[in-house]
């Protein structure tokens, strides 16, 4: 808790960058070679200001010739985002690997399962249309309903959008996330090829609040910045020197043919304010002195926080190791 001679405000949230970089590149090298006995890194690398901030951070650690990076676009991916990949691997001395993922995506059904699920909504949908998921309203919103609708856009641009029931929601989603999944099953394939540890990017928000797919972006062998909130992660981009395209880059799924941020589709509230309201929450500052340093009212603050709870939890059930009828002892460990 704080006192009043140092009130909770945004300047919780400054990081000292040489500290905290020192701090991960010390953990990577530590827990790749003693802890993993790997050789080096592999990673996915989209353009996003979190793998690439993981990427430099493995470079520096390990240095250039012990990271793999590799470019996973798919036919719905936006091209900037391997641009921006690209642009991060010349900047850094690496040479990424491009691994197309359209065909395996398709093999397994991830386009047809989920357009199939969209026709239920809209029979017209088809070849040409784009789509996303969104939430119903912001945290901040008074009046706030909490379900998940789906835009479509018609080859014309005409846009229509729709609450979505329960079960076309989860057959979406349960396609789209063929594409994370596919994503990893790529990565751990070039790591076991080379004996390499696989680097996984998830800041504190994604990490905490469990905006991570189960068996996709959220496997990994270590997650070097899972400590870090978005708004620490983008100050860390900037004392490396990353590129500025990759610096002012908005954070976005990139998974549904539309434009969607994370706040539309998961969030509901800035990052910057949910990294701010986060922190609070987590040493315990008062709601009304969180609403002084967030600048919203008291019942915002307290939304946000209940939120926070229900997403922590629902965070814990998906890091949560498989149920087992007994405990079983690996290595001095229960697995």
């Amino acid at each position: 808790m704080l006192n009043a001679l140092h009130p909770f405000d945004a300047n919780a949230l400054s990081l000292d960058c040489a500290a905290a970089a020192r701090e991960i590149e010390q953990f990577i090298q530590r827990t790749v070679a003693h802890d993993l006995k790997r050789q080096g890194i592999v990673l996915g690398v989209s353009g996003g200001i979190d793998s690439s901030v993981c990427a430099a951070l493995a470079v520096r650690a390990l240095g250039p010739e012990r990271v793999l990076a590799i470019l996973m676009p798919e036919k719905e991916s936006s091209p900037d985002s391997t641009r921006r990949g690209r642009l991060l691997c010349e900047s850094l001395g690496i040479e990424p690997i491009m691994e197309n993922l359209t065909a395996p995506l398709t093999a397994l059904g991830c386009y047809d399962r989920r357009d199939s699920a969209i026709r239920r909504l809209f029979p017209e949908y088809g070849p040409g249309w784009k789509q996303k998921i969104g939430l119903a309203a912001g945290l901040l919103d008074a009046d706030r309903v909490n379900y998940f609708t789906m835009t479509v856009e018609s080859p014309e641009g005409d846009r229509q959008t729709s609450r979505m029931p329960v079960d076309v929601y989860l057959s979406v989603v349960a396609a789209t996330n063929l594409k994370q999944r596919v994503r990893k099953t790529m990565e751990y394939t070039h790591a076991d090829r080379l004996n390499y540890a696989v680097l996984g990017t998830p800041n504190r928000l994604e990490y905490e609040l469990g905006f991570f797919v189960r068996g996709g972006d959220g496997l990994a062998d270590l997650k070097p910045i899972a400590h870090l909130f978005k708004t620490q992660v983008y100050q860390m981009a900037a004392w490396l020197g990353l590129p500025d395209d990759i610096q002012s880059q908005s954070p976005s799924t990139d998974t549904y043919t539309l434009p969607q941020s994370q706040e539309e589709f998961y969030y509901a509230i800035p990052y910057d304010k949910l990294d701010l309201a986060l922190c609070a929450y987590g040493r315990g500052v008062p709601e009304d002195e969180a609403a002084r340093a967030l600048n919203l009212s008291v019942e915002q603050v307290r939304r946000v926080y209940k939120d926070i709870v229900l997403k922590r939890r629902t965070s814990g059930r998906i890091l949560r190791n498989a149920a087992l009828v007994q405990p079983v002892e690996v290595d001095g460990s229960d697995a």
